[in-house]
């Protein structure tokens, strides 16, 4: 069985984080471990409490993974710390980590920041360059390329400076209410549009976490980095499709929305 490593924070109420991560993982046919960065008291309304793990005991979590259960892919989500970035990347150097997926997590939907401008720094210098691809929404990636995004062809101008930059594939995700369903994929100077059909869901929370944690379990199966897309969208429109509907906020998708056995009934 292919493995799966997340890196991220803990989602109390289920929906997003290393909780969304870990079944995402599993619905896509891999083992799920985790490295918990940060724990959070949230549901589907807010998250009214964050407390950071210390820098050495997320170490100590990826030295006991990366020693005993060797992961084929790594997904990376919401890290808010530079010293927590730096051990990140650190141990993924140390053992050599492949099929990286960074979500680079800075904005909410919002348009607020998430993460401090050092953090931010430090995840442009240390963690994006070891990247296979980044998965970033269109506020992050504005962040990211210095640049408004508005139109198609900016998402194409940014994904490709975000590219070139960290020398990594790039999938620029639709929303916003720009290409709603629609994701760009750049890599090595050429790009692929990627549609998909808008669901008229309010229960999104985790979208970002799911896909790119879909894509991560796609590629440590072994499959290219288009197929590992094209399933993880194909996964995340079920997930969505199937019409949750928890919590007095925005919802968490239903993960499972495939899995039936005995002992799902």
């Amino acid at each position: 069985m292919k493995t799966a490593l997340t890196i991220a924070g803990s989602d109390s109420s289920g929906g997003a984080g290393i909780q969304a991560d870990i079944k995402t993982m599993i619905s896509n046919g891999v083992y799920a471990m985790s490295a918990i960065t940060a724990l959070t008291a949230q549901n589907t309304t807010g998250v009214t409490g964050i407390m950071e793990v210390p820098a050495e005991f997320l170490a100590e979590q990826l030295d006991n993974i990366f020693t005993d259960i060797y992961p084929d892919a790594v997904k990376i989500g919401m890290v808010s710390a530079g010293a927590l970035i730096h051990t990140i990347a650190d141990k993924l150097e140390e053992y050599h980590a492949e099929n990286i997926v960074v979500d680079p997590v800075m904005v909410a939907t919002s348009g607020a920041k998430l993460i401090s401008e050092e953090a931010v720094q430090s995840l442009k210098d240390r963690l994006l360059p070891m990247a296979a691809v980044l998965t970033p929404n269109i506020p992050e990636a504005e962040v990211l390329a210095g640049m408004k995004i508005q139109t198609e062809a900016d998402m194409i101008a940014a994904a490709k400076k975000i590219s070139g930059e960290y020398q990594c594939a790039v999938l620029c995700k639709g929303g916003h209410q720009l290409n709603d369903a629609n994701d760009l994929l750049y890599r090595d100077g050429a790009y692929r549009w990627f549609y998909g059909k808008r669901i008229d869901n309010p229960n999104t929370h985790g979208t970002g976490c799911t896909l790119s944690s879909a894509i991560a379990s796609n590629l440590a199966k072994g499959l290219d980095l288009d197929t590992s897309v094209e399933r993880a969208k194909a996964y995340i429109s079920g997930a969505l499709g199937a019409m949750l509907n928890l919590g007095k906020g925005s919802g968490p998708m239903n993960h499972g929305f495939d899995i039936s056995s005995t002992f799902t009934k």
